[in-house]
């Protein structure tokens, strides 16, 4: 018999997010799910009840009928107890849950002989994954939305300008941590104008910020940052004080500090000290986005934006929440392919069942717990995350002197000596006996190979296919014979026209010239275009 999914509206303060949306209501009842909303959930996200109806779904009047008539729960917002008391026994509930935080909402739902699958707890090491990752969704809004507060409660233009009235600086932005919410935040802030500088402790993030339009700053301290499941992990004392020095020096030029740093487990790191803030220009601006979990600043008011010694220093907890619209369509869809990976197994597609496969390291990891008794935390992954130590090579057997190299070894002198010594020789005999026209053409054509070569080996590589089809177009120059076979003999030239296939094959040569051209110039625009802004 088919499920029935159920969409309550979230109960949590100033939650405007919802579950699902329309466009997906549709897909889950082609997989064969009964779909129920409760009536207001999406008016906050701009998704009224009628909507809903007209994709399929059934609207609820009240929580308690919604609740007890659902197979399957579907939540933004961890469930609150009140919730939990009008859950079905022996429901489904997929949303986040954070177990390491709610040990006591963990007890509840097992008591209700629930099964939890906890969106926060995905595997995000697995590639496949990806396509569930509400973490990752959140993420960008939130870095994309802290970007938009700081724009206003800053006091001028992001971008610099020089007009009538006066020169207008662009501002200076630093956001601590390149994670997902940081790049977006580098994106968004670079776009509206501004200098953007970034900071991570994973020195692998450096080349993303430069791509989105900023520049890394480095901490003059050499240690790795990377943790399990794309987290930053907390680093030595040694390149903490590091930190913290470049941290007061960014904080005295910058206009707008954004902070994202978080350590999966633990309260959010303590980054920017009051020190720091009073040492900011009157008017700049913190967002700090780690304020759920205590802050990022020393000054940081969980929920609220405050002033202190001149500086607005933003700590909204609801990031994702002020862009309920985008957020709650992301992560309907992130949970529309969850779906689809619980049916995976199913005898019938389309039957509106799930089936819990703990055999599955995606799913295994995201339940928490299975039929009243609690999983989590899961077991390792079978397939490490970080790459494994590479294996030692095998010794090299000594060379003999004069006898050749090995594979991949560089060339002895000898050797080189040698290969060049043949190559004179064979150029002095190409001299000696060639004929003088081929000489010249041939001198042309090593010439063109070593400039080529050059050329080519200069270009960046990213740039290498655009080249390619450029230099595809320039080849065309064997229009020319052709040109050359079609047109009419030269006024007292004794030769005559070609023979008819001659010029049928000149013609037809000509045509995929013209194309193999034209296109190779076209198609290297369009490439190009792909670099610039």
């Amino acid at each position: 018999m088919p499920l029935t999914i159920g969409v309550p509206r979230e109960v949590f303060p100033d939650e405007k997010r919802v579950a699902t949306v329309p466009d997906v209501v549709e897909k889950l009842i082609k997989l064969g799910f009964a779909v129920s909303v409760e009536s207001g959930a999406g008016d906050a996200a701009n998704f009224a009840d009628d909507t809903y109806r007209a994709t399929g779904a059934t609207v609820v009047g009240d929580a308690a009928s919604l609740w007890a008539g659902s197979d399957i729960v579907f939540k933004v917002r961890a469930p609150s107890p009140v919730e939990v008391d009008l859950m079905r026994t022996g429901g489904t509930l997929i949303g986040f849950v954070w177990p390491a935080q709610n040990p006591e909402l963990m007890k509840q739902l097992a008591a209700k002989k629930a099964t939890v699958l906890a969106i926060d707890s995905l595997p995000r090491q697995l590639s496949r994954a990806q396509k569930m990752d509400a973490l990752t969704s959140m993420a960008g809004v939130s870095g994309y939305r802290a970007v938009i507060e700081a724009a206003n409660a800053f006091g001028r233009f992001f971008n610099g300008q020089v007009t009538a009235a006066g020169k207008i600086p662009p501002a200076k932005v630093f956001i601590a941590g390149a994670g997902v919410a940081g790049l977006a935040a580098i994106g968004a802030a670079a776009n509206l104008g501004a200098i953007v500088r970034a900071n991570d402790t994973r020195a692998e993030v450096a080349d993303q910020v430069v791509s989105l339009g900023g520049e890394f700053v480095k901490v003059d301290y050499e240690e790795e940052g990377s943790g399990g499941g794309g987290y930053a992990k907390v680093m030595s004392e040694g390149f903490q004080a590091a930190q913290r020095a470049m941290y007061a020096q960014q904080a005295r030029e910058v206009d707008i500090i954004i902070t994202t740093a978080l350590i999966p487990g633990k309260p959010a790191p303590k980054l920017i000290t009051a020190e720091m803030v009073k040492s900011m220009k009157p008017g700049s601006v913190i967002v700090d986005m780690a304020g759920e979990q205590g802050g990022n600043c020393e000054l940081t008011e969980p929920g609220q934006a405050v002033v202190r010694h001149g500086v607005t220093i933003i700590g909204y907890t609801d990031l994702p929440s002020r862009l309920a619209k985008q957020s709650s369509t992301l992560y309907a869809n992130n949970l529309l392919r969850l779906t689809e990976e619980l049916c995976k197994t199913q005898k019938e597609k389309g039957d509106g069942t799930i089936d819990v496969n703990m055999e599955d390291e995606a799913i295994r990891g995201l339940t928490v717990i299975r039929d009243g008794d609690v999983t989590w935390p899961p077991p390792p992954l079978k397939v490490s995350a970080t790459p494994q130590a590479a294996k030692p090579a095998a010794p090299v057997a000594e060379k003999k002197s004069g006898h050749g190299h090995g594979a991949g070894e560089p060339m002895s002198a000898g050797s080189l000596a040698i290969m060049f010594g043949v190559g004179a020789a064979l150029f002095w005999l190409i001299g000696a006996f060639a004929p003088a026209s081929f000489l010249s053409h041939f001198t042309v054509f090593v010439l063109a190979c070593f400039i080529g070569y050059m050329v080519v080996w200069n270009v960046t590589p990213s740039l290498h296919t655009p080249l390619m089809s450029v230099t595809n177009a320039i080849s065309s120059i064997i229009a020319i014979g052709a040109l050359i076979q079609v047109a009419p003999p030269l006024e007292g030239v004794a030769e005559g026209r070609p023979s008819n296939w001659i010029l049928g094959l000149a013609v037809a040569a000509l045509a995929l010239t013209a194309i193999n051209m034209f296109g190779g110039f076209a198609v290297t625009r369009r490439m190009l275009a792909m670099f610039r802004k």
